[in-house]
């Protein structure tokens, strides 16, 4: 696991990457640890996963009472 410095960083570039995708930048490039990704409008909800990974890591992802009751 990346250190918390580390994981504020990809998730600030992560949070840039969503908001260029959706004011309508065809494709938005992200890079670490020697990967490199393309988000494009097509794959918002890969990169909504992304952030919502790295929120967790960092401890700021939903607690165990926000999840919905499905009956």
């Amino acid at each position: 696991m990346a250190d918390t410095a580390t994981l504020e960083a990809r998730l600030a570039e992560a949070e840039e990457a969503l908001h260029q995708v959706l004011i309508g930048q065809s494709v938005t490039v992200t890079a670490y640890d020697g990967h490199r990704t393309e988000y494009s409008p097509a794959k918002e909800g890969e990169l909504r996963r992304y952030i919502g990974s790295l929120k967790r890591e960092l401890g700021c992802g939903r607690g165990p009472g926000s999840r919905r009751v499905m009956f």
